[in-house]
C-alpha cells in the first residue's frame, strides 16, 4: 500500500535514513522506534508526502484506477490530487499550527472533508460517522464544548476521533499515545490495532517498547548514526538491537510471558 523505494532523508544536516526500502502493506502495524533527534517525525513525515526527501520516493498504491483494474505499480505519493489521497492516507502529527475555535464535533468533523460531496455542510452520513468516533474516543458527553477547554489527554483523543472519521486506508500516527493515560493508551492501541485486523495499514511512531511488542507485527529502527532496520518484531526486539538502538545498557526480563526492557542504571 505504501512504500519507500531507495529512500534518502535528511533534515538539518543529520541523515535520518539512506536507501531506505520499505513496504508496508494492508493488514500490517508498524512501529517505528528510535532515540529522541533520531528523525522518527521526519520520516513519517515524509512517507505522507509532508517533506520532500534528498533522494528515492514514496509510493502509495490506490484501491482501483479509472479502468477498474487494481493498480499494481502505484504512484508516486507527489503526484496524486491531495484530496483523493487523503481518503486513502490519514496522518496524525505530534503537533497541529493555529489554534482551531470551533466545538470538538465541528473539529472531528473536519475529517470528512475528503468526502463531502457538496459545498453546503456536511451529509447526515457525514454527522453519522463523526458521532460515532466521537463515541468510540469516549467523547459523546463533550461534542459542544470548545476543543481549546480540552485537557491535553482529552484533545489528543479528539485528534485521533478525527482520523477515524476520515477513514483512510492507511493510517500514519506520530506519537499517538502522547498525554494519555493507562486507560486511554490501552484503548488507542486497540483501535489501531483493530484497523489492522480489518486490513488497513497502520504505521506508527512510538516510545514505549510494551506497545511495540503487543501491538506491532513489523518494526522500523532508526539508529543514531542513520542506520535502519526494518522486519519482522518478533526478529528484531532483541536486547542487542535496542542497546544499539537507545545506546544504553538494558536489562531484559519476563513477567507472565511478556518480554520487557529497562535501563540498566539510573541516569543518562
Amino acid at each position: 500500500m505504501l512504500e519507500a523505494r531507495n529512500l534518502t532523508v535528511s533534515i538539518g544536516g543529520k541523515t535520518v535514513c539512506c536507501d531506505l526500502n520499505l513496504a508496508v502493506r494492508p493488514g500490517e502495524c508498524w512501529g517505528v522506534l528510535g532515540q529522541n533527534g533520531a528523525g522518527k517525525s521526519t520520516l513519517l513525515r515524509t512517507l505522507a508526502g509532508l517533506h520532500q526527501p534528498d533522494a528515492g520516493e514514496v509510493v502509495f498504491r490506490s484501491s482501483i484506477d479509472e479502468a477498474g483494474s487494481r493498480n499494481a505499480t502505484g504512484v508516486a505519493i507527489h503526484r496524486i490530487d491531495r484530496r483523493e489521497l487523503a481518503r486513502q492516507l490519514g496522518v496524525l502529527l505530534q503537533s497541529e499550527e493555529g489554534e482551531f475555535w470551533g466545538s470538538v464535533r465541528e473539529y472531528v468533523l473536519l475529517g470528512r472533508f475528503p468526502h463531502r460531496r457538496g459545498w453546503f455542510g456536511h451529509s447526515a452520513e457525514d454527522e453519522a460517522v463523526a458521532d460515532q468516533a466521537l463515541a468510540t474516543l469516549g467523547l459523546a458527553a463533550l461534542a459542544q464544548r470548545p476543543l481549546n477547554q480540552l485537557s491535553g489527554g482529552e484533545r489528543q483523543r479528539a485528534a485521533i476521533a478525527q482520523l477515524l472519521a476520515q477513514q483512510p486506508r492507511c493510517l500514519l500516527l506520530d506519537e499517538p499515545l502522547q498525554h494519555l493515560d493507562l486507560r486511554h493508551q490501552a484503548q488507542a492501541m486497540g483501535l489501531f490495532a483493530a484497523r489492522a485486523d480489518s486490513r488497513q495499514a497502520v504505521f506508527m511512531v512510538l516510545h514505549d517498547l510494551l506497545w511495540a511488542q503487543r501491538c506491532c507485527d513489523h518494526l522500523l529502527l532508526l539508529f543514531p548514526d542513520g542506520r535502519a532496520l526494518a522486519g519482522e518484531a518478533e526478529t528484531l526486539l532483541t536486547r542487542e538491537n535496542l542497546e544499539a538502538l537507545y545506546q544504553c545498557a538494558l536489562r531484559e526480563f519476563s513477567v507472565e510471558g511478556e518480554r520487557h526492557f529497562v535501563p540498566a542504571t539510573h541516569g543518562v
